[in-house]
């Protein structure tokens, strides 16, 4: 079981943190914000309002005993920076960081991030790679207003090929993964009918995702 800090508790954030959770693990979850704290204080463990970017704070916190140091900051490029920069000095020896744009993942690998993730970038093998690995991630944000999520096939679907649903013309959704059992098709066409229980990987704006689940 590995020891992992989540800091920075947007969307993308506590999705991370709440999976980690699900699947065993230890996780001390970090957030400035009041509002985010409060609203997982019930689902996690281990939850901190402080500001990840005052190196002290994180010395106090014991941060340089976990495994894996998570930066999810997506607001504050500074503070993602800093925060990085802060968990190698204290010794955590694998930091992964979320990167707004090329520039900031360059600065970020740098200053020591040893991975750098894309959110608007993780599309179909990714998130393939999430859905066989323990730490399956159920929700990406790619942006304010789009996301990637996971989800069982609604009863809707069921049955019908993806050229009779027509997502893309209709809701303006692409379909990048579906999981049926240990099978993945990473390439769906127009010919692959749904069946009860596929769970499928989605891409779209939020409100049209919202509207299909």
């Amino acid at each position: 079981m590995k020891e992992f800090v989540v800091i920075g508790l947007g969307r993308f954030g506590s999705s991370v943190a709440r999976s980690l959770m699900k699947n065993g693990n230890e996780v001390l979850a970090i957030d400035k914000k009041e509002e985010r704290i409060n609203k997982l204080r019930d689902e996690l463990t281990h939850v901190v309002e402080a500001d990840a970017a005052d190196g002290d704070v994180l010395e106090s916190l014991g941060v340089g005993n976990f495994d894996v140091g998570i930066v999810s900051i997506g607001d504050d490029v500074h503070a993602n920076i800093l925060t990085t920069l802060i968990l190698k000095e204290h010794g955590v020896s694998q930091v992964l960081s979320r990167a707004v744009n090329e520039m900031h993942g360059k600065i970020l690998t740098r200053v020591g991030a040893d991975e750098v993730v894309f959110p608007e970038r993780d599309m179909g093998e990714r998130i393939a790679e999430h859905l066989l690995s323990e730490n399956m991630l159920d929700y990406i944000e790619v942006s304010p207003d789009h996301s990637i999520i996971e989800i069982t096939a609604p009863e809707f679907m069921v049955d019908k090929t993806l050229k009779e649903i027509n997502l893309r013309s209709d809701y303006d959704i692409n379909l990048m993964v579906i999981k049926r059992g240990d099978e993945l098709n990473l390439t769906p066409g127009g010919n692959n009918k749904i069946r009860e229980g596929d769970v499928l990987v989605l891409l779209g704006e939020n409100k049209q995702l919202e509207s299909i689940k």
